[in-house]
């Protein structure tokens, strides 16, 4: 039986690991053929890239990451709106060089379909490829799901059709499929809260000794 590392909120001093996580995970997959077709500069502007975006998330939402860096969680809080990253366009140029037009059109293409009412924004969910089918992508959105539960937010995210069994299996029901123009499918889905569930993170890798009304209790204490 496979061990999940334990899952912890990613720290400032985790962004370049966190983006060659994203970067690794997303290499071989047909979007980032269709963001990058280079192969030979593909790992280095995924990397790039997702610097600019993991240091946005820090400020606009969270990351979660497994202690053994073989798997990243990131989102945004878009309880309202929030503003693109700092001097996007310009980093992005600087990062993607002539392939920036196809991430900006990516961009362009899921703000348009994405809710405008508050929600919790899955942007990326990567497991390290040597990492994968040990239940760590499973592990992460148990753990994303009980955190989203805790505030009563609905979650959002678009990911490869091929996962959606998976995602399904954590309570995301499937929106309209999104074709990128010339490009690949990708798979919107939605998932609605259960309130009622645990009110405190689920970490399989670290059980909780306390409960939950045994900490609502310390809370309001303190």
């Amino acid at each position: 039986m496979d061990v999940i590392p334990r899952i912890r909120a990613a720290r400032w001093a985790d962004k370049e690991p966190v983006a060659a996580i994203v970067a690794d995970a997303l290499h071989s997959g047909p979007l980032a053929q269709w963001l990058v077709p280079d192969p030979t500069c593909r790992q280095q502007i995924l990397t790039d890239v997702a610097v600019i975006w993991v240091e946005h998330a820090m400020f606009f939402g969270d990351i979660q990451i497994t202690d053994d860096l073989s798997a990243a969680a990131m989102g945004f809080h878009r309880y309202r709106s929030i503003p693109p990253p700092s001097n996007y366009h310009s980093r992005l140029a600087d990062a993607a060089g002539p392939h920036a037009r196809q991430f900006e059109l990516l961009d362009q293409i899921l703000t348009q379909v994405r809710p405008t009412e508050p929600h919790y924004h899955l942007a990326v969910l990567a497991v390290l490829p040597a990492a994968q089918r040990r239940g760590i992508g499973a592990a992460m959105l148990a753990h994303h799901e009980s955190r989203v539960d805790r505030i009563d937010m609905p979650s959002w995210t678009e990911i490869a059709p091929d996962s959606q069994d998976l995602y399904r299996g954590h309570g995301y029901l499937p929106r309209p499929a999104l074709t990128l123009p010339d490009g690949p499918v990708l798979a919107p889905m939605r998932r609605n809260p259960h309130p009622n569930r645990s009110s405190w993170p689920l970490n399989t890798a670290r059980p909780a000794t306390v409960t939950a009304a045994a900490r609502a209790q310390s809370d309001t204490q303190r």
